[in-house]
């Protein structure tokens, strides 16, 4: 999938599944963008990853030849996501957004003038959206994160903002900020899928990608079935350790394997 086509599927809300990056591991970031997911969305937030990890991450995501590659930057910084869109981005999820002055500006940090205030230079982006900045501005996706109690009072103006391409449930954040005790905690199970459903009620009203973190691929299947367009599953750090434990598991219980035993 190219950058034009990745950002008309955001914006038309067409479904789309991608994995989330933790880890410096380009290597390991190669393989994941081969399996077949969309996009492939490397954390700089929360991620073990500085830019250099950004960028060479982003041509792992490039070399396997069919996902395309977003980040999740630190802040709302015009700096931080002009870095990222540099380094081959094809857009970027913006976390905080709590108000639609908040988007206004996130939006503008991915736009060249006189739509935005992105600055123009040579970077890896040229290599994918070619060198003029309307080409640029088309092919560029920006997503704000909906996870504070402040975000979902103003989902209404936030979605209304001209030019963002989609809003991003952060479940973590938004279940504690809704009382929960912890992330997914099942005690407030009911104002939480409420608040989730009117995130995609809204993102729909104003036709704009409604996205979710999902822990495993039957939770993003679910979310897709209420509504929201495009999803990202668990991350690289998460999937490593749970994949560890099952194959000790294995061993230590003495379960055997079918495919070795049948050799």
């Amino acid at each position: 999938m190219d950058a034009i086509t990745f950002a008309r599927t955001i914006r038309e809300r067409r479904e789309s599944v991608g994995y989330w990056v933790t880890l410096d591991a380009p290597p390991a970031t190669e393989r994941i963008a081969r399996v077949g997911y969309d996009f492939v969305c490397l954390d700089e937030q929360h991620g073990m990853m500085g830019y250099a990890g950004i960028l060479n991450g982003m041509m792992a995501i490039d070399a396997g030849r069919t996902a395309v590659g977003l980040v999740r930057v630190g802040e709302n910084s015009e700096r931080l996501i002009e870095r990222a869109l540099d380094a081959g981005a094809v857009g970027v999820i913006v976390p905080m957004v709590n108000t639609a002055a908040d988007a206004v500006h996130a939006v503008a940090a991915t736009r060249y003038a006189p739509l935005g205030v992105r600055s123009y230079g040579p970077a890896r982006s040229a290599l994918r959206i070619g060198p003029r900045p309307a080409e640029a501005n088309e092919a560029t996706v920006v997503i704000a994160m909906i996870e504070t109690l402040e975000a979902l009072e103003n989902i209404e103006s936030i979605c209304a903002v001209d030019g963002l391409d989609g809003v991003y449930v952060g479940p973590s954040d938004l279940s504690i900020a809704l009382g929960g005790a912890y992330p997914y905690d099942p005690s407030i199970g009911e104002v939480y899928e409420q608040a989730l459903a009117t995130v995609a009620d809204t993102a729909r009203r104003h036709g704009v990608a409604a996205g979710i973190h999902a822990p495993d691929g039957a939770t993003a299947a679910l979310r897709i079935d209420r509504g929201y367009t495009f999803v990202c599953i668990a991350n690289d750090l998460a999937h490593l350790e749970v994949a560890a434990a099952t194959h000790l598991h294995a061993a230590r219980v003495g379960v055997p394997n079918a495919e070795t035993v049948s050799r």
